[in-house]
């Protein structure tokens, strides 16, 4: 008993699967937050200011145009001046929601944006350390021009040795001695 509610427990080990015969429903701590913001979106849209306008102007043609029996809001339009000051007072606070929502997560951003600044600027700090040790470093290193200078002067010295060796040489076999070998 006590090892299945250990199992069931660890993250290691993958649960059974049971499906339940009926679905509960979910309920997500942010789906008003969510709605709030799809609405605010939508009302932000071009389609919802032309759908906005078609209803009105409906609104008042049916109720100038149409027969005195039929219309059922009179000329100065109580009834769609209170419909659109209801709509108006449930979106203001739901579009207030959505900015906050929004400010939120743009402070977040912004957090980590300065959290990756402020490591790519240390990280550019120690890269231009290491540069500038780099070029100290490349400062005490032989270039190819002067190795090339050194063998240069090193190979005079030896061809002058070599001249040398042979007047020597030549000289001694003139004095009737025998050439030395090496």
């Amino acid at each position: 008993m006590a090892d299945a509610r250990a199992a069931r427990g660890r993250l290691d080990t993958p649960r059974e699967l049971r499906r339940p015969l009926v679905r509960r429903p979910t309920f997500r701590a942010d789906a008003f937050g969510s709605f709030a913001e799809a609405f605010a979106r939508y009302m932000g849209t071009a389609r919802f200011i032309a759908w906005m306008t078609m209803v009105v102007l409906i609104w008042v043609a049916w109720n100038t145009l149409a027969p005195q029996e039929w219309r059922f809001d009179q000329f100065p339009f109580i009834f769609l001046t209170l419909a659109l000051s209801l709509q108006a007072s449930y979106a203001a606070p739901l579009i207030l929601l959505a900015q906050n929502r929004q400010e939120d997560r743009d402070r977040a951003i912004a957090e980590q944006d300065r959290r990756i600044a402020s490591q790519s600027k240390a990280d550019m700090e120690f890269l231009a350390r290491e540069t500038a040790s780099l070029r100290m470093a490349l400062g005490e290193v032989a270039t190819r021009d002067y190795l090339r200078s050194e063998l240069r002067l090193l190979l005079e010295e030896l061809d002058e040795r070599d001249r040398q060796r042979d007047l020597t040489d030549q000289h001694s076999v003139d004095a009737g001695e025998s050439p030395r070998t090496t």
